[in-house]
């Protein structure tokens, strides 16, 4: 089975809002065996709506919508999805109802008409109950085609995907299992990883596909198959993971989580070791810790991060000796082992991880060059660091520096595995 994406909204052509629905939905699909085969946004424009839609339906089998369904005028969706089929809307009183008591629950202000239209929908769709919003989902067919469409918000949209969306597909559609095999490398640029696995490249079976994903500091080599015989299909992508282990074995880390976050991986070791975390940051401004408390269930290992940003708050915060400083550089190997020996003291934790340097464009308080970073970890049992230099761009520079710090903290906690 295949589907198609639309994504509705002018804001999203303009750059104005980050498209992040399709990510969500392409990679639900794909668990439960629909491929994505194209993914389109369009404006708030009913020509292009209904062109986007006709497009759809005779290139894919199912066809997802997201966005224009809020209650003001730009919001087109309903009305044009309504033409589409040659059908009107019809308001449905189980929709209304939920409407009214969110209103009655969460809201206080008077419910306008304009709220208790979203509760119209058409005729022929069968609705999908919004549990935590006001619009509705709805599902339609035609002849074998099947049409849904979803509000725009992230969150209604992946509680509707996940609660009622997968399930009636999977109900529906018999799919073929679908597996994704990412391996994780370390310390190889794309170029020089091919010419190493080239011969095993080419040799996979056509069934088998192979991926470059490249990121900053990193290799992802993502093996795909697809079968209905799901013992068949791990067992084959297993046999190619281990004819290529051995000619990548010092580079290679271990495998990416299905959610494709280094974070997680490094989470729920933590979790399963029973060790906790704490973070000293200065380049990289928080975003280190930031990416760990995104998902929930952080407070299992890490116990705390600082973001000492100028030079007198590591003096202050983290009680680096300012004649270590001076003799050093704020920018320097002393100064990062010693913000993670500090910061491991301060939350009593069993393993600690910071980040100095200079993300340009000026120098700041140091005279390292533009683009220098340094990296520590430390432990119970001693502490190290290591020096980089990631170029003169400074979102690059961070990015590199995070990642990297991720890359040592994975290397330090399965390390004795």
């Amino acid at each position: 089975m295949q589907a198609e994406i639309i994504t509705i909204g002018d804001e999203l052509l303009i750059g104005q809002v980050i498209d992040t629905n399709s990510a969500f939905i392409a990679k639900h699909l794909n668990k439960i065996g629909i491929s994505v085969y194209q993914i389109t946004s369009v404006q708030d424009d009913k020509v292009h709506i209904l062109k986007a839609l006709k497009d759809a339906e005779s290139n894919v089998d199912i066809i997802i919508l997201t966005g224009g369904l809020g209650p003001t005028k730009d919001d087109i969706t309903k009305k044009t999805i309504a033409e589409y089929f040659n059908d009107t809307l019809v308001q449905d009183i189980s929709v209304l109802e939920n409407i009214e008591s969110i209103w009655k629950q969460y809201v206080r202000q008077t419910l306008l008409q304009v709220n208790k239209d979203q509760a119209l929908v058409p005729s022929k769709a069968t609705v999908l109950m919004n549990t935590v919003g006001t619009a509705p989902g709805m599902w339609l067919e035609k002849e074998d085609k099947t049409f849904i469409s979803l509000p725009g918000v992230p969150f209604e949209m992946k509680a509707l995907i996940t609660n009622s969306v997968i399930p009636k597909l999977k109900d529906k559609y018999h799919c073929p299992f679908i597996l994704h095999k990412t391996l994780l490398v370390y310390g190889l640029g794309e170029s020089t990883l091919a010419a190493r696995i080239e011969t095993w490249e080419d040799a996979l079976p056509e069934h088998i596909k192979l991926a470059y994903l490249p990121s900053l500091g990193k290799m992802r080599l993502r093996l795909s198959s697809k079968g209905f015989d799901r013992k068949k299909v791990e067992e084959e992508v297993q046999q190619q993971i281990d004819k290529v282990l051995p000619l990548i074995k010092k580079e290679f880390f271990g495998y990416e989580d299905e959610d494709g976050n280094e974070e997680t991986v490094i989470a729920n070791q933590l979790t399963k070791i029973g060790k906790s975390l704490a973070i000293a940051e200065s380049c990289t401004g928080g975003k280190l810790a930031q990416l760990f408390t995104t998902h929930s269930g952080a407070s299992q290992y890490l116990k705390g991060g600082v973001v000492t940003y100028s030079t007198q708050s590591k003096i202050d915060v983290l009680n680096i000796p300012k004649d270590v400083i001076d003799a050093n550089s704020v920018v320097s190997a002393q100064v990062a082992e010693a913000m993670a020996q500090n910061v491991l003291k301060l939350y009593k934790s069993d393993i600690a991880v910071s980040t100095t340097g200079n993300a340009g464009p000026t120098k700041g308080d140091s005279n390292a060059e533009v683009g220098t970073v340094f990296i520590a970890i430390a432990t119970k049992i001693g502490v190290y660091s290591e020096e980089f230099n990631f170029g003169n761009n400074r979102a690059r520079v961070i990015n590199k520096a995070v990642n990297k710090a991720l890359e040592m903290l994975q290397k330090e906690i399965f390390k004795n595995r």
